[in-house]
Formats: C-alpha cells, structure tokens, sequence
C-alpha cells in the first residue's frame, strides 16, 4: 500500500467499513476537510493524523507508515533512535530468557518470527529438518510443518489450528499479506493431516505436549506473554513464550538436559 496520507487513510476508512460521515462524526472533523485530506487537497497535521489513526484502530505499523506517509517522523523518530528506545525492552527480555532456564522460551514478533531463544529452547528444534532452521526461523511454519515439531513431539499440525483462526483474523484485521501467506502454507499442512486428531488442547503454537530429547521424553505446557499497552510497533510486535515443564520428572529430566550444556544461561539470537 503506497500513496501519500490520503491514500493510506482512504484505504483504512474502507477496510473498517466506515463512512467519511462517520469517521467526522467520530473525530469531530468537518466531512469537507476530512474529503479534502484523502484527496491530497489539505495537508493534515501531525495531530489530525494521530487522531484519525485513533479512530480507525490502526494497527501501530500502519501508524508510522502513515505519519510518514504525511511527511512527518514516527514516534521514535527513525530506525536509529528507535533502535536506542527498544535496547532497555531487549535487554530485559533477555533477562527474562536466561531467568526461565533450564525451561525453553522464546521471544517471537507478529509473523512469528524468532527473534530471541535461551539455550534450553534448543530442544525445541533439535532433529527438525535443517531447511526449516534458516533464519529468519518462524515458529509457526516450525510448529505446523510435518518435518518440523510434529517430527520431534506429539504435536500435529491439527492442534494449532486455534492459532491459525487467530492469525488469519489478525492478518484481515491489518491488512498484512505477508502474514496471511503464512497463515495460507500452515493450512496447506493442516489439510495434509486431515484425519490427525489434536495432540493437545489449547491455543498459541503450543499448549501441552510431549517433546523428544536426547534423554528422553519431556511433558511442557506453554505460556505466551505480550507487552501491555505498548507505545512503539517494535514493542507491540514482541511476544514471549515460555514452556514450562509438565510434571517432576519433567523438570529433573530438563535440569540433568541444561547440565550438560556449556553455558546454561547464555541468551540466543538466531
């Protein structure tokens, strides 16, 4: 979607069903001036823009890109600056990381993307098909495809059709193709299972399963956290996910695991 201020209101006016009358209605904006701004005729400023944005419920991604789109810097002001506001957010989702050893968690954005592990995580793609490692890893592809989790757990692509229903309705709801065709190949491998009954219960990538390790099996439920309120799309994009162990032998069996690695604590970035 490209075009200036106008174009990228026009389409998110539409995309909401709404009306010029009523989304002036529901800015206190003159249904002339807002006509004006979709067809490039007014220059908006910053605060209409904010305000429109407000009222549309646009996504923060779609935000930025309009304020650009109106000629003016989003929040944070710029990739590198951004960068410099999201080092405190990185440092302690870190912290959180190395805090959830010897249990696996990861950090993961909107398309689900891996974007930080601690080393337990390992487990969790240790003996999946290599092709499915090259980075960027996406957890839902991970998590779906049959030479993925399902090759190394009890997880059928079955189970994470809650989570498939979800991301295809947040794909409609910001208009992110990139997502839906991610959401379009995990349904190719949900059709290619049809007959496998769920493994476990539950919505996210993983709810409860049983995972395959080189000391044996392991019972984990996961949790999976997001920001709250969050001010920046790099923040809002972010969620945590941890696997927590099902059971005492579990939580041995992952202790005796982390044992044996060289650095136990050590945060990942792939």
């Amino acid at each position: 979607m490209g075009g200036g201020a106008g174009e990228v209101l026009r389409f998110w006016r539409q995309r909401r069903g709404m009306s010029q009358l009523e989304l002036a209605t529901a800015t206190g904006v003159s249904t002339k001036h807002l006509s004006f701004v979709e067809n490039g005729r007014a220059r908006p400023s910053r605060q209409l823009l904010v305000h429109l944005a407000d009222a549309l419920g646009m996504p923060l991604r779609e935000r930025d890109r309009l304020l650009l789109a109106g000629g003016y810097a989003p929040p944070q002001g710029g990739p590198g600056s951004r960068d410099r506001a999201l080092r405190p957010l990185r440092q302690a989702l870190d912290t959180l990381l190395a805090a959830h050893d010897p249990h696996p968690a990861i950090v993961v954005d909107a398309r689900w993307d891996l974007v930080a592990a601690n080393a337990a995580a390992d487990l969790l793609w240790d003996g999946v098909d290599p092709g499915l490692l090259t980075p960027p890893v996406n957890m839902l592809r991970l998590s779906t495809h049959p030479e993925g989790l399902p090759r190394i757990s009890t997880a059928t692509p079955v189970c994470s059709r809650p989570l498939i229903t979800r991301l295809r309705r947040q794909a409609d709801e910001d208009a992110d193709d990139a997502l839906l065709d991610l959401v379009l190949e995990a349904e190719r491998h949900l059709a290619a299972a049809a007959g496998q009954p769920p493994r476990w219960t539950g919505d996210g990538v993983m709810a409860g399963f049983e995972l395959k390790t080189r000391l044996g099996v392991v019972g984990l439920h996961t949790v999976i956290a997001t920001l709250g309120a969050p001010l920046d799309v790099g923040a809002a994009d972010l969620a945590l996910e941890t696997f927590l162990p099902a059971d005492a032998d579990s939580a041995a069996l992952l202790r005796e695991l982390a044992a044996t690695r060289p650095d136990p604590t050590r945060p990942r970035r792939p």
